[in-house]
């Protein structure tokens, strides 16, 4: 997989250049700064680009402006973008371009070799991935609407969605069975007025514009 990291903070740019040439794929170009992103991306046209979105000169969103034009300019360019910190904001604008071959994850999640390799590759394969403060947060400040509904199991089910797992990762991870978890899925389309799909992938991109959608409090 080609990849391009764009990251100011020098440990942690070449701490993700070591961990993915460690785990096989091929770093095509790390860049420092906002304006470096574009220039990078169009010549290389990597799988995915993993940028972080504050940049200098500004160290404001320019990270994530590059995510939004270049997916602008290359429609379904997977990108997959690093915080600091849960900003919501940030999350429900980069979903707002549209959620196939998108991530959204703290930089804490770097750290977890597994589930950040995880969700590098299932973006790059158009999937999605959020981090599940990001998603806490998603459904949490959403008052007066059909989330209200849900029952705390169906709530963990559609955090799960929306992170991006599978019945199968789902049910593992509530310790119940995939019939189960194929029941709360059903209940929560019921209640979110969503059609139900058989493509895992589809659900997800519909519960998550959903969730980038429906207005806050």
């Amino acid at each position: 997989m080609r990849v391009v990291i764009a990251e100011d903070n020098a440990l942690l740019r070449e701490g993700l250049v070591l961990l993915l040439t460690s785990a096989g794929h091929d770093v095509v170009a790390v860049v420092g700064t906002g304006p470096e992103i574009m220039p990078a991306l169009r010549e290389q046209r990597p799988d995915v680009a993993v940028l972080d979105v504050r940049m200098p000169p500004g160290f404001r969103d320019e990270g994530l402006r590059a995510a939004l034009e270049a997916r602008k300019e290359f429609p379904g360019q997977p990108v997959l973008v690093l915080s600091q910190y849960v900003e919501e904001s940030y999350a429900a604008e980069l979903l707002g371009g549209g959620t196939s071959g998108v991530g959204y994850l703290l930089k804490d999640r770097v750290g977890r070799v597994d589930e950040f390799l995880d969700a590098l590759e299932r973006v790059a394969g158009g999937g999605t991935a959020l981090d599940p403060e990001v998603v806490t947060e998603l459904l949490t400040r959403r008052k007066n609407t059909p989330l209200d509904s849900l029952t705390p199991r169906e709530r963990e089910t559609l955090a799960l969605m929306a992170e991006g797992h599978d019945n199968a990762t789902i049910a593992k991870t509530l310790v119940v069975t995939e019939r189960a978890v194929h029941k709360h899925i059903g209940n929560v389309f019921l209640k979110l007025g969503l059609t139900p799909s058989d493509s895992g992938h589809r659900r997800v991109l519909a519960v998550l514009a959903y969730l980038a959608h429906t207005p806050q409090a």
